[in-house]
């Protein structure tokens, strides 16, 4: 299993109420389902994902992240969890505030554009930087708001959101001992743990 998974998990109280935000094919809530006993849902776009979901027998509902959050009240889930979903999303800060209104905390993980691989290919190369965490081409991707670690935490510090925790991960979606020394330049996958 993916070890972003289990750092998600050691979050969660067993029998937690969450929801997944861009939720895929359900891998994550399946797993946190079957080790943590949790309940939720996912939201899901992609249909082709949807139905995955529904096959895996996984709670989900159809709905743009875009379009907001509404239909869930106050303080509705222990967490809200968005994984690899940030940059593709096209007002990141109003989504982080709705996670936050509609949970008690929320869980999100996101490619670092600051890690040296980025810089080396914008500065060196001239070009938009592919990696596995940005496995897209500038003109096919869906990510819109590429951004650092920093980029985030200014955004948490902006809005008076307290950062709970903070993982650094490479590639392998491993902890990276140089990753802890210099996070914005050696980190390629942030899980950030965040409250209000």
């Amino acid at each position: 299993m993916r070890n972003d998974f289990t750092i998600i998990a050691n979050y969660l109280k067993a029998k937690s109420h969450i929801l997944d935000l861009g939720c895929g094919k359900g891998e994550l809530l399946a797993y946190l389902e079957k080790y943590q006993e949790i309940s939720g849902y996912g939201l899901e776009i992609n249909s082709i994902n949807i139905d995955a979901c529904i096959e895996a027998g996984i709670n989900v509902i159809e709905q743009d992240l875009d379009e907001g959050l509404s239909n869930f009240a106050d303080q509705s889930f222990d967490t809200v969890i968005m994984t690899q979903a940030l940059q593709a999303v096209r007002f990141p800060d109003v989504l982080l505030d709705e996670m936050l209104r509609i949970g008690k905390e929320s869980i999100i993980t996101f490619p670092n554009f600051g890690h040296w691989r980025c810089r080396y290919q914008i500065s060196i190369q001239g070009k938009m930087p592919v990696s596995k965490f940005l496995p897209y081409s500038w003109y096919n991707t869906p990510n819109i708001h590429l951004c650092t670690f920093k980029d985030f935490e200014n955004l948490c510090h902006q809005k008076n959101i307290h950062i709970m925790d903070q993982v650094i991960l490479n590639h392998a979606h491993q902890r990276s001992k140089f990753g802890k020394i210099w996070p914005n330049f050696l980190g390629e996958l942030g899980i950030y743990r965040v409250t209000r």
